[in-house]
């Protein structure tokens, strides 16, 4: 698998539309979630995607600076086109990695499906809020405090 990270400005007009069909195939047909899946939080994320050896895209999340959709940094839009393939997994680890390193993160909040919650707690995410409905689906905030161990990096929950 090939991970590809580009700032919103670096994306060609293919990979844009690649990104957001995937994203409203899942988002708004699949889940049966009608709301507004394309937003200005796009040209300030980090978009990620893992691509499978056969050219298809296998996986997207979004990593956002603070003050855009939370306080902190977060990740967003995360999608595995085939899910218990490990894929979702390496999407988010990547997510926290680029947050961390390439934007400095300390905290980075998340808005999950409640029922996707045991994903993320593995990840080291824990609850922050009370549930909530988003676009008619049940869904909570989580946190991830990224700390740092004797120059290793460590991820810490809240």
């Amino acid at each position: 698998m090939e991970l590809t990270v580009k700032p919103f400005d670096e994306l060609t007009l293919e990979e844009y539309h690649e990104l957001l069909m995937l994203r409203c195939a899942v988002f708004v047909v699949e889940q049966q979630s009608p709301y507004q899946e394309v937003d200005e939080a796009d040209k300030a994320a980090l978009h990620l995607w893992l691509r499978g050896d056969d050219g298809k895209l296998a996986a997207y999340a979004r990593v956002l600076p603070p003050e855009v959709t939370h306080p902190t940094h977060s990740i967003g839009r995360v999608i595995a086109v085939e899910r218990g393939t490990g894929t979702g997994k390496r999407i988010m680890e990547e997510a926290i990695r680029v947050a961390r390193d390439e934007m400095d993160a300390q905290v980075v909040t998340i808005e999950a499906q409640v029922q996707a919650r045991g994903f993320y707690e593995k990840l080291g995410f824990v609850q922050s809020s009370d549930e909530f409905d988003d676009a008619g689906i049940p869904h909570i905030e989580m946190r991830l405090t990224l700390g740092r161990d004797n120059g290793d990096v460590a991820f810490c929950p809240v």
